[in-house]
């Protein structure tokens, strides 16, 4: 007997409830911009409701954010016992990948990362080899990315995070140098190129369904994709980090027109671009196996998995159709797979996924009070 597929919603993350509180958060949020002229300082407003926010201090731009990793640490906590490994290490680069990709969408070179490691209680912090791979992780993730970790704070909250559990957070600044280098889609038009970089697996946003999965496998964890590996191991390699190559664009003096990080709504996020546009995909990126294990495992079809996971594509560059090959090449020359993979047209807005003969229409991506 088949079983009933399992969709995101199924697994408690249902996006037509907490997108709301979004927009609702935005529209408040929007009207503290007043506070600040008595600084001197003025919000761009253009970046309200992007990645990131952006404000001018006297004439230089700074952008800011601050992500979450989400419910990733319990699979961390569930594979060690398999594994022998507290892959913290992993979870350490997962969240700074989590503000800093957002970041960079806007034009930032990220300058600081501050922690929040918000454990169950005291007892948390005793697993000392658990604390050294976290440590370890987020100072080479803040290397690779050429930031400072400039602090942060670990709270013990018992009867606010579940005892035994970590609640992991990052926040992130960034400069943008320079107007030319501001990138809030203003400059986006028919006929520019999409290029899609490769994620490295699920990244940090799907987790909820791989965790609800493995209570239909009799391995559970240990399972095996096809490529060999145990499920819970793929599902803990680290989300890619593309801060290198969004700086080795601009010092190649490439600007994108627009970016988007594909993260959760999954390629539905390739239209965060306010403005009305087709988005049409011609070329499909490889799905890492762990991702076509997941899909397969949870019965789900393609517009189910490919509006919630990034099926192999990380993060999304919008650039000028004659530039699209060079920005391609200057990913892989870093280690990130890269296809020039659609083209933006006049037009509704919408995702075309021609390979696939699927569409997500402009109502089913809400992000924007």
């Amino acid at each position: 007997m088949a079983q009933t597929p399992l969709d995101y919603t199924a697994a408690g993350v249902d996006y037509s409830k907490i997108d709301p509180l979004k927009i609702l958060a935005q529209k408040a949020a929007s009207a503290t911009a007043g506070n600040l002229p008595s600084h001197g300082v003025s919000e761009i407003p253009g970046s309200r409701g992007e990645s990131a926010y952006v404000m001018d201090i006297g004439g230089v731009l700074i952008a800011s954010i601050t992500e979450c990793l989400g419910t990733k640490a319990l699979v961390a906590d569930a594979v060690r016992p398999i594994t022998g490994k507290t892959h913290y290490d992993s979870i350490a680069q997962d969240t700074i990948a989590m503000a800093v990709n957002d970041l960079i969408t806007v034009g930032a070179t990220p300058l600081s990362i501050h922690a929040y490691w918000s454990a169950g209680g005291s007892e948390w912090f005793a697993d000392e080899q658990r604390m050294v791979d976290l440590v370890t992780g987020w100072q080479k993730a803040c290397d690779v990315c050429k930031v400072s970790w400039g602090g942060g704070e670990t709270p013990a909250l018992a009867g606010v995070v579940e005892a035994g559990r970590i609640d992991l957070a990052a926040s992130s600044v960034g400069i943008i140098p320079s107007r030319d280098r501001l990138t809030l889609g203003d400059r986006m038009q028919d006929g520019d190129a999409i290029v899609l970089l490769a994620s490295s697996g699920i990244h940090a946003n799907g987790v909820s369904l791989a965790r609800k999965l493995v209570e239909r496998l009799p391995e559970g964890y240990a399972s095996k994709l096809s490529d060999g590996r145990l499920y819970g191991e793929a599902l803990l390699d680290p989300t890619t980090l593309y801060v290198p190559v969004t700086e080795a664009l601009f010092a190649a003096g490439i600007v994108p027109h627009y970016s988007a990080n594909i993260t959760g709504h999954g390629w539905r996020k390739i239209m965060r671009h306010p403005g009305s546009f087709t988005y049409r995909i011609h070329t499909l990126p490889d799905v890492p196996p762990v991702l076509a294990f997941m899909q397969e495992h949870a019965g789900i079809d393609d517009r189910e998995a490919y509006g919630s996971l990034n099926m192999g594509a990380g993060f999304a560059f919008y650039v000028a159709a004659e530039q699209a090959e060079e920005v391609a090449r200057i990913a892989r020359s870093l280690g990130v797979k890269a296809w020039v993979a659609g083209r933006v047209e006049a037009g509704p807005k919408q995702v075309v996924i021609e390979p696939l003969d699927l569409t997500y229409a402009a109502d089913e991506l809400h992000l924007r009070a």
